[in-house]
């Protein structure tokens, strides 16, 4: 026998929100998290962070987040929350706990881990992504000698003041990352693309309205929402208008390659820079799942949110893969459901 019906490897937003739905279920659960204290990924980003839609859409599954002060959370109230969720509804969670790999076995799925090894007959995994900071392959940057971080590990602006620092990344990281900066060095915001600036009165809940939309669209097979829905449209939370009242939201273009010192333009043309910090995204953390053969350019096969290889492994809140907008706070509850809904009508009870 198994010694859970179903473990869930992670205890941030996706696995939360996926053991609130198992818990109607009468299967054996168990959550997994490498972190020593609730909050999940959240903890590891900067303290000025602000979330880019009001409290009653930053909210998952079964209880509302309480409202604070401002309109938008900050990743302190976020962290609470979450902490107040999982004591809410007493999830059986085992931390920290790093899972080293899942196996194949005969009652279903060996997850083995730091402190032994488990087996399950399920295996949801919601890994997310802040373990896998993606920075793209510039020519040169080797040989620069400035500083380059990414922005998991930039905390806060007064590390960077007097400086001259490029803030490269176009989506709501880059320009909270710029305001914030902006205000004690001299910086550059290198963009692909002209960033895309949401109205004042029209925040998160758009795109979630949007996501909400292409989800039962999908699943009713008529195609994908409008393409100028964007999870990277910028929202003009309160310091980003600041930002903006002070003439610093310009961007331009990427450079073309470093120097020892700076960075050196399409024209030629060069600037010296201090720092370079990279608000380039992330790629999903699915390193525990190699021994399974199934991980092909950061991504699995998956129906829905089930692996197309290992039937009996579910993977939630990685991105538009496992469902548009299922990496968000608000966008992860209905593949949660879903997810936790299949995984009741494959398992019957032990």
């Amino acid at each position: 026998m198994a010694d859970y019906d179903a473990i869930i490897i992670g205890g941030g937003q996706a696995g939360l929100a996926t053991a609130y739905y198992l818990r109607r279920t009468d299967l054996r659960t168990m959550i997994l998290d490498d972190a020593p204290e609730p909050g999940g990924a959240w903890r590891g980003t900067w303290e000025g962070l602000r979330l880019f839609s009001p409290t009653e859409f930053s909210s998952i599954p079964g209880w509302q987040m309480p409202k604070g002060e401002q309109t938008y959370p900050s990743k302190d109230e976020f962290i609470a929350y979450l902490a107040a969720y999982e004591a809410r509804y007493g999830f059986p969670i085992e931390r920290p706990v790093r899972v080293r790999g899942v196996r194949r076995e005969a009652q279903g799925l060996a997850v083995e881990t730091n402190t032994g090894t488990m087996t399950a007959r399920a295996v949801v995994s919601a890994t997310g992504t802040a373990q896998h900071p993606f920075v793209p392959d510039y020519p040169s940057a080797d040989i620069f000698t400035g500083q380059q971080i990414h922005s998991v590990d930039y905390r806060r602006p007064d590390d960077f003041a007097g400086q001259s620092v490029s803030i490269v990344g176009g989506g709501n990281s880059g320009a909270q990352v710029l305001a914030e900066i902006s205000r004690v060095a001299d910086t550059t915001w290198v963009t692909p693309t002209a960033p895309v600036f949401m109205p004042d009165d029209i925040d998160g809940r758009y795109l979630f309205d949007a996501a909400t939309r292409r989800f039962y669209e999908e699943q009713k097979g008529k195609g994908p929402a409008p393409a100028n829905v964007s999870l990277a449209n910028v929202v003009m939370v309160d310091s980003v208008k600041e930002a903006r009242s002070r003439g610093v939201l310009g961007a331009v273009r990427p450079f073309a390659r470093f120097s020892e010192t700076g960075v050196i333009w399409r024209d030629g043309t060069e600037t010296k820079v201090d720092a370079v910090i990279w608000c380039t995204g992330f790629r999903a953390n699915l390193s525990h799942l190699d021994p399974l053969s199934i991980v092909s350019d950061g991504k699995v096969a998956v129906t829905g949110t089930r692996s197309d290889v290992v039937p009996n492994l579910w993977l939630v809140g990685y991105g538009g893969w496992t469902g548009f907008a299922s990496a968000t706070i608000y966008g992860v509850g209905k593949t949660a459901r879903d997810t936790a809904r299949q995984i009741g009508e494959v398992l019957t009870p032990a």
